[in-house]
């Protein structure tokens, strides 16, 4: 599932007239380095949210399918958050576990496909969320203090208040669909299904050895192409 239906506030003001998805960096949508990324690692059927100017997204699939088969998860009436977002889109979801990843994503993988990376570590016996994470040295343009720890075995815990933590979310993860029963109805926050699944000890990291950067600005567009410009 790509999450594509949030409003882009901090992206302001490219985001007043396109979604923040379709803007774009290094010459390619948002949402296209995504979708390419999901085609290299030989997904077929992605699900998509839509919401905030659902219009513009929709044409923009119908326009660049390549080969994906696409089906729209429609939350023009109310937005769902990532979580609620989640829930409705369930019934649509053929697979379990699933891959869930934000579609404002832009990374570059190292030795190992990282979705590839996340199915091959994923163990249905122990988990519930496997969460794609980079070092937080390495979170290019990233001006957060960490997300979580994580411990040998590859489980993870919350950052605690007003202290560094050594990892951070990249946006992308693998999900069972145990982890929606009994989840709350209309919009929530992800974050409480992996709090559920860290008391269970059934939430899990997985290491991107490659680049990601946080593009949740305009200013971070221009850091991000800069970069990319000497890889």
């Amino acid at each position: 599932m790509v999450m594509a239906a949030g409003l882009g506030k901090r992206m302001r003001p490219l985001t007043a007239s396109r979604p923040k998805p379709l803007i774009e960096v290094a010459g390619r949508t948002l949402l296209d380095h995504v979708l390419d990324k999901l085609r290299t690692a030989g997904v077929e059927k992605v699900i998509v949210n839509v919401h905030y100017l659902p219009g513009a997204v929709e044409a923009h699939l119908a326009a660049h399918s390549n080969g994906l088969e696409f089906t729209i998860s429609d939350e023009r009436e109310l937005l769902l958050e990532t979580g609620g977002g989640l829930v409705k889109a369930a019934p649509m979801i053929d697979a379990d576990p699933f891959l869930v990843l934000n579609s404002d994503n832009l990374w570059v993988d190292g030795p190992a496909d990282s979705l590839k990376l996340l199915a091959s570590q994923w163990d249905d016996r122990r988990m519930d969320a496997l969460l794609l994470l980079v070092p937080l040295a390495r979170a290019q343009n990233h001006r957060g203090m960490g997300d979580f720890h994580m411990d040998r075995s590859g489980r993870l815990r919350r950052r605690q208040r007003s202290r560094v933590a050594p990892f951070v979310y990249t946006g992308i993860q693998m999900m069972s669909k145990r982890l929606l029963e009994g989840a709350p109805e209309g919009p929530f926050s992800t974050n409480i299904l992996w709090d559920k699944a860290i008391e269970a000890g059934r939430c899990f990291g997985a290491v991107h050895q490659g680049l990601w950067f946080d593009v949740g600005t305009p200013a971070a567009i221009k850091e991000t192409e800069a970069f990319l410009q000497h890889v």
